[in-house]
């Protein structure tokens, strides 16, 4: 071919290739629409991340039911928590003699039997329930200031909303999902308010059986310019077991100043998580 004819062929086609470049360039950067069922998600998504309380230390006194099998106890205390670091439960016999503690750090679970002089501290891993479960520091303070969460996660923002699932069930409530692996999370939250009445969370294991933690808020107590949950049930099932706690919150308050670490005496011996529940449960 005579280069005069390449020449001519070539300059016919770059006006071609150059509109195709600008139209392959439109397709990538012309975003998508969200359609109407997204934005509404997104929106209430919003509304029951916009319940979260923004303090540091939430303090009150404390009335906390154990139930065991057939064996039911129950105590007064204190709950102290700090934001991101520690959830402390100081439970109280008689009224004035501290019977034991509960201590939840990012790192460990300590609980510490003052009766008998026994305690536990571990990782979350260690402990079956917990691990089974998925629980770990972030799970438990997002279940007790009535927040989402996700797994691996210090708390949910905006990026992560479509990650999660919302659909409304009979009673014009939200049921808020998130699948991972074995794991589900489940919550259920009012869908003019946001706040969330309901989080469960199931593990399911075909061969070990499954395992299912149920978290219900009963009330709410105003807290600043917000509402904080100051009355919960919860309900941990084992295929071998069924842990029943309550949790009833008075006089809310936000304290500082206290110590957020407890250091266990030497005196204290070491023992397994069964036979802490045993002892709690004869105090």
């Amino acid at each position: 071919m005579k280069l005069s004819s390449i020449l001519k062929i070539a300059a016919l086609a770059v006006p071609l290739c150059l509109a195709s470049c600008r139209s392959h360039k439109n397709l990538e950067t012309e975003p998508t629409l969200p359609t109407p069922e997204q934005l509404e998600h997104l929106a209430f998504m919003e509304k029951v991340n916009g319940n979260v309380q923004n303090i540091q230390f939430v303090t009150s006194k404390l009335k906390f039911s154990i139930e065991y099998g057939p064996q039911q106890v129950s105590l007064t205390g204190n709950l102290k928590m700090k934001r991101d670091d520690v959830i402390q439960l100081q439970l109280m016999a008689f009224g004035f003699v501290e019977a034991g503690r509960l201590e939840f750090t990012k790192d460990y679970v300590l609980i510490i039997d003052r009766i008998n002089k026994q305690y536990i501290k571990a990782p979350y891993n260690y402990v079956d329930f917990l691990r089974n479960s998925g629980i770990n520091f972030y799970t438990l303070q997002a279940l007790f200031w009535n927040e989402l969460f996700m797994p691996g996660k210090q708390s949910v923002d905006k990026s992560m909303f479509e990650s999660f699932t919302t659909t409304l069930d009979e009673d014009d409530d939200v049921v808020i999902n998130l699948e991972d692996g074995k794991m589900n999370y489940s919550w259920l939250a009012n869908m003019q308010s946001g706040r969330i009445k309901m989080a469960n969370i199931a593990y399911r294991d075909q061969f070990k059986g499954n395992t299912q933690l149920n978290w219900d808020y009963r009330s709410f107590s105003k807290m600043g310019s917000k509402t904080f949950p100051s009355d919960m049930g919860i309900t941990l099932t084992t295929p071998d077991r069924e842990l029943k706690l309550g949790v009833r919150l008075n006089y809310l308050k936000n304290e500082s100043g206290w110590e957020t670490r407890t250091k266990v005496s030497d005196k204290y011996r070491e023992v397994d998580v069964d036979e802490i529940l045993r002892r709690f449960m004869t105090l």
